[in-house]
Protein backbone atom coordinates (compact mmCIF):
# COMPACT_ATOMS: atom_id res chain seq x y z
CA UNK A 1 0.00 0.00 0.00
CA UNK A 2 1.61 3.73 -0.36
CA UNK A 3 1.43 6.67 1.98
CA UNK A 4 -0.06 9.20 -0.47
CA UNK A 5 -3.57 9.27 1.59
CA UNK A 6 -3.57 10.77 5.43
CA UNK A 7 -6.47 8.56 6.22
CA UNK A 8 -4.27 5.16 5.73
CA UNK A 9 -1.53 6.27 8.18
CA UNK A 10 -2.23 6.22 11.69
CA UNK A 11 0.58 6.39 14.59
CA UNK A 12 2.14 2.88 15.71
CA UNK A 13 1.87 1.77 12.28
CA UNK A 14 5.41 0.37 10.76
CA UNK A 15 6.14 2.34 6.93
CA UNK A 16 9.13 3.02 4.92
CA UNK A 17 9.96 6.99 4.23
CA UNK A 18 11.80 8.40 2.40
CA UNK A 19 14.58 11.36 4.09
CA UNK A 20 14.87 14.40 1.72
CA UNK A 21 18.30 14.04 1.42
CA UNK A 22 17.42 10.72 0.85
CA UNK A 23 15.06 11.67 -2.22
CA UNK A 24 17.75 11.59 -4.87
CA UNK A 25 18.97 7.99 -4.12
CA UNK A 26 15.45 6.86 -3.39
CA UNK A 27 16.99 4.96 -0.51
CA UNK A 28 13.91 3.57 1.83
CA UNK A 29 14.21 4.04 6.17
CA UNK A 30 12.27 1.69 7.94
CA UNK A 31 10.40 3.12 11.20
CA UNK A 32 7.24 3.22 13.71
CA UNK A 33 5.03 6.23 13.21
CA UNK A 34 4.80 8.47 15.82
CA UNK A 35 3.31 11.99 14.09
CA UNK A 36 1.58 12.65 11.01
CA UNK A 37 3.13 15.84 10.06
CA UNK A 38 1.30 16.63 6.61
CA UNK A 39 -2.73 18.45 7.07
CA UNK A 40 -4.29 17.94 3.82
CA UNK A 41 -5.68 14.67 3.21
CA UNK A 42 -3.54 13.32 0.34
CA UNK A 43 -0.06 14.19 -0.93
CA UNK A 44 1.00 13.06 -4.56
CA UNK A 45 5.02 12.37 -2.80
CA UNK A 46 3.70 10.41 0.38
CA UNK A 47 2.25 11.78 3.40
CA UNK A 48 5.23 13.43 5.72
CA UNK A 49 5.71 11.82 9.14
CA UNK A 50 7.97 11.84 11.53
CA UNK A 51 8.79 8.39 13.02
CA UNK A 52 9.65 6.87 16.51
CA UNK A 53 13.39 8.21 16.90
CA UNK A 54 12.95 11.46 15.05
CA UNK A 55 13.26 10.71 11.76
CA UNK A 56 10.58 12.64 9.21
CA UNK A 57 10.15 11.42 5.64
CA UNK A 58 7.55 10.85 2.94
CA UNK A 59 5.89 7.81 3.40
CA UNK A 60 6.48 5.19 0.31
CA UNK A 61 4.97 2.49 1.68
CA UNK A 62 2.74 1.02 4.58
CA UNK A 63 4.47 -2.47 5.60
CA UNK A 64 1.90 -5.51 6.25
CA UNK A 65 3.20 -7.42 9.32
Amino acid sequence: MSGTIRSDIKPGMRVMVVQKQDQRTGKLTEGVVQDLLTKSPSHPHGIKVRLEGGVVGRVKEIVKD
